[in-house]
């Protein structure tokens, strides 16, 4: 919660420094491939194959060799972190010419572009070690630190945006070296606690280890599966390259909203689940694993389905107060609600595949996930090529959560004919609270709206007052409606093993 509150900051300050437009899409560009990248090989596919034979190592093979697997480990991911990250600094203006087509047409752009992925591009090292060093400490029930972690990102953004932008021609270069000053701070907070637990590795290379080799054969599939799903969002930013000057620009900070609850939820649930499944495995118990399963369906569901209705009826709220100050112009907010209207109908998909996937990476079974990817990438271009010319940048975040929704819809019913989950009794009675909730919500929200011109024409404080007592007075309404129908927090408390 504080690193996506700090990130808001940071997009505020962005969206009224910079506007958007041409330096704006030139940077989310260089920004978004290293970041792809760090979801593919750091949170993505290392951790699915890591996390799961760490728990194994720690619960079958005792202590000293689960530190020489974590020493092998750390070795062999960093040899292979320098050659990506040099190879990436190379290859920069193909890289563009491949996921910004569309920039080429502005030579300025497309040049600004490569420079600012050169310095971009390293920050895949540092947060791909980071996410090594967090998952460590995850698997050792250490979640806060990592959790944390990210805000230094933010910090470095906020700083280097609000006192060094002006030492930079043009300025927008400041926003590249946040990202590779971010990137070490991420790594260098963890490390002295991995100290203190004597968990810090001694990188030592051995790739005939039977550990390194094991993650290294779970990494392939586990690349292709996580990548799918960040390919979609690459073609998003080769249609949305061939837009109007502005469209990468109001995607993106679209895109952070639906962050906020993506990460807050989607990522924090997950990233509780997949250890504490691994050890059930580990240990043999189905029962647990499929009650934590079951748990965190439950969770995800009453509280991601609020945020994504409060997202689609407050967008243009949340866009102006967030957003609408300087550079940032009233087309520009427009076109930024529209897009994040569009995303929130594939919120509950975006969460509840970080939720239903460790279901499998906690068995180590990658190719279930992996084929269901490379459907779920096949409907979100069928989706996008049916989208974007009636609804332009609209579409591609609309296709970006119906694509999100297969995924989870697929996830679900693989997990059930496996009888890897069973449902516990009471979805009904819970399923009905819900829907009564989200109605006394939606009619809240719908009626507290209804003045638009505020969000446009009113004062900035003005604008801040009003929604500074909407959102609280909603989020108490709707668990209020929850507790009135017998529902209490309490009953989904659990304690991490």
């Amino acid at each position: 919660m504080i690193s996506r509150v700090f990130g808001f900051v940071r997009d505020m300050l962005i969206a009224r420094t910079f506007g958007a437009g041409l330096y704006t899409d030139a940077f989310f560009v260089a920004f978004k491939l290293p970041n792809l990248l760090r979801r593919v090989f750091a949170e993505g596919a290392f951790s699915q194959a890591f996390v799961p034979i760490l728990a194994e190592y720690k619960v079958q093979r005792g202590e000293q060799e689960t530190r020489l697997l974590l020493d092998r480990v750390s070795a062999a991911l960093g040899v292979a972190l320098v050659l990506i990250t040099a190879v990436g600094i190379v290859a920069a203006p193909l890289i563009i010419l491949l996921t910004a087509p569309g920039f080429q047409a502005v030579p300025d752009k497309f040049a600004l572009t490569v420079e600012l992925l050169r310095w971009t591009f390293p920050y895949i090292l540092f947060i791909s070690l980071a996410s090594l060093a967090g998952a460590i400490l995850n698997a050792y029930g250490r979640f806060a630190i990592p959790a944390f972690t990210p805000t230094l990102l933010n910090l470095s953004f906020i700083v280097f945006s609000l006192w060094l932008a002006p030492y930079f021609d043009p300025p927008i270069k400041a926003l590249a070296w946040a990202v590779l000053v971010g990137g070490v701070l991420q790594l260098g907070f963890q490390l002295p606690f991995l100290y203190r637990l004597r968990l810090l590795p001694r990188p030592r290379l051995n790739w005939s280890d039977s550990g390194v080799r094991r993650v290294i054969k779970q990494m392939g599939p586990a690349i292709f599966g996580v990548s799918i799903g960040q390919i979609s969002l690459v073609i998003n930013m080769v249609f949305a390259s061939f837009l109007v000057t502005g469209s990468v620009s109001w995607l993106y900070y679209a895109d952070r909203l639906m962050e906020f609850p993506t990460g807050v939820l989607g990522v924090a649930v997950g990233t509780i689940l997949l250890p504490s499944l691994s050890r059930n495995h580990a240990g043999g118990d189905s029962v647990a694993f499929s009650r934590l399963l079951d748990w965190g369906i439950r969770v995800t569901l009453m509280l991601t389905l609020p945020c994504a209705l409060a997202l689609a009826l407050l967008a243009t709220p949340l866009v102006s107060v967030l957003f609408y100050h300087g550079a940032f112009t009233p087309q520009d907010l427009t076109m930024t609600a529209q897009a994040l209207m569009a995303y929130s109908a594939g919120l509950m998909g975006l969460v509840l595949v970080k939720v239903l996937a460790p279901g499998f990476y906690a068995k180590q079974d990658i190719k279930t996930p992996v084929r269901i990817g490379v459907i779920t990438l096949f409907a979100t271009q069928v989706f996008n090529l049916a989208l974007i010319y009636p609804m332009r940048h609209i579409g591609l975040a609309l296709a970006i959560g119906l694509g999100a929704c297969v995924n989870a819809l697929l996830l679900y019913r693989k997990l059930r004919q496996a009888g890897i989950y069973r449902p516990e009794p009471g979805w009904g009675r819970f399923g009905l609270r819900l829907a009564v909730a989200l109605v006394v919500l939606g009619g809240f929200l719908w009626g507290a709206t209804l003045n638009q011109d505020l969000w446009l024409h009113g004062g900035k404080l003005e604008r801040v007052q009003q929604l500074s007592w909407i959102v609280p007075a909603g989020v108490v309404l709707y668990f209020l409606a929850l507790w009135c129908m017998g529902v209490r927090l309490a009953d989904f408390r659990r304690r991490a093993d």
